[in-house]
């Protein structure tokens, strides 16, 4: 069993920056893959960016250049720091974590971007 907890979301003007935090209960943490996914209203979750646990990392299109996802297995935590912040990146933003069991996420947290 794994439990997810996403922290970090808030309100930030157009341009600014903010890190989301995605910390995990158990002992698989360090062999899994870690997601981050994202919705906004009235739309479906969509795919961020991806990071293996050998440290591999994908990202969407709409973020490559402007969003890096890390993680620190010593601290069972990964992280998405999110820069030049868009409008359009307004969204609850979700951490996911798939197993050969359950599909891990947490509840979500929420980004705002003004303009």
């Amino acid at each position: 069993q794994a439990q997810l907890v996403e922290s970090g979301g808030g309100l930030v003007q157009a341009g600014g920056s903010l890190r989301l935090s995605c910390a995990a209960s158990g002992s698989i943490f360090s062999i899994n893959v870690i997601a981050w996914y994202r919705q906004a209203p009235g739309k479906p979750r969509v795919f961020v960016a991806v990071i293996t646990s050998d440290g591999t990392t994908l990202y969407a299109d709409s973020v490559k250049g402007r969003f890096t996802i890390s993680r620190d297995n010593a601290k069972n935590t990964a992280y998405l720091q999110m820069n030049s912040l868009k409008p359009e990146d307004t969204a609850v933003y979700y951490c996911n974590m798939p197993t050969k069991g359950p599909n891990y996420w947490g509840q979500g947290t929420q980004v705002t971007v003004s303009s």
